[in-house]
């Protein structure tokens, strides 16, 4: 699941990216084009046994962000809760935050 609400920084969006408890593995990573496609940079952490897996991040209004998840290292997938899902160069897809919308919100506000 994904969460979009307004952050206190101008011209970015707060962005709750969620992964059901279900998941097993080790370690997540949120992995896409606003950390270089680290998979150290955002670890998404779970609060105790049988939660969830978490991060939050802010992110810039007014763009597209395309991610991915990456299980242990090894494993990617998709988030299907994504704005959208578009072909990538490996053959793949890379799911795609759509927060061109949360620009026109943010500037109505300021307004």
């Amino acid at each position: 699941m994904i969460t979009k609400a307004p952050s206190s920084t101008e011209g970015l969006v707060r962005v709750t990216f969620e992964l059901p408890e279900t998941i097993s593995a080790k370690q997540v990573s949120l992995v896409g084009d606003f950390n270089g496609w680290d998979a150290r940079a955002t670890p998404l952490q779970r609060e105790g046994e049988g939660a969830n897996w978490l991060v939050v991040v802010e992110l810039r209004a007014g763009c597209r962000h395309r991610f991915r998840y990456l299980i242990d290292g090894q494993q990617w997938l998709n988030d299907w809760y994504a704005d959208d899902q578009v072909r990538n160069s490996y053959g793949s897809f890379d799911s795609v935050l759509d927060l061109t919308a949360a620009c026109t919100v943010i500037n109505n506000t300021t307004s």
